[in-house]
């Protein structure tokens, strides 16, 4: 095990929970509310689901290192909501959403003011998630 301070453990709890509630959101809206997940949205949960085990393995073993694959997960992750979120509100990239597969990826089922989306919801918790292990790398490098 390795010492970490006491604000890089929060950090990796942290950014667990966020992670967690990501995966739960995503169940939450597929099992509970019965909304089909498009082809976006499934790589949108490959690239989230891994969090969890990722970040709570790391937070159980107090080892920053084997958090690195959750950084990167993040980053394509942000880039993969922000397209997908492309797709359901701007105009020129819709037709883009029709040939995404059985269920089309520029179908909003949430739209809460106008702007909230559940791909708006992912992209958020993935950039906390990118943001969060950025500030824990700067915290380790401080700490030494």
């Amino acid at each position: 095990m390795t010492n970490l301070t006491k604000k890089a453990e929060n950090l990796l709890l942290l950014i667990w929970a966020q992670a967690f509630i990501a995966l739960a959101g995503s169940l939450f809206f597929s099992e509970v509310m019965g909304y089909t997940p498009c082809e976006l949205c499934w790589i949108q949960r490959i690239l989230m689901y891994p969090l969890v085990i990722i970040y709570g393995v790391a937070a159980f073993k107090k080892q920053v290192s084997i958090a690195l694959p959750g950084l990167i997960l993040s980053g394509i992750g942000m880039f993969v909501s922000l397209y997908h979120y492309l797709v359901q509100k701007l105009p020129a990239l819709q037709e883009a959403g029709d040939g995404c597969g059985l269920v089309p990826c520029n179908v909003a089922y949430v739209n809460y003011f106008g702007f909230i989306t559940i791909p708006f919801l992912a992209g958020i918790a993935f950039i906390v998630i990118f943001v969060l292990h950025l500030l824990l790398i700067k915290e380790i490098k401080e700490s030494k």
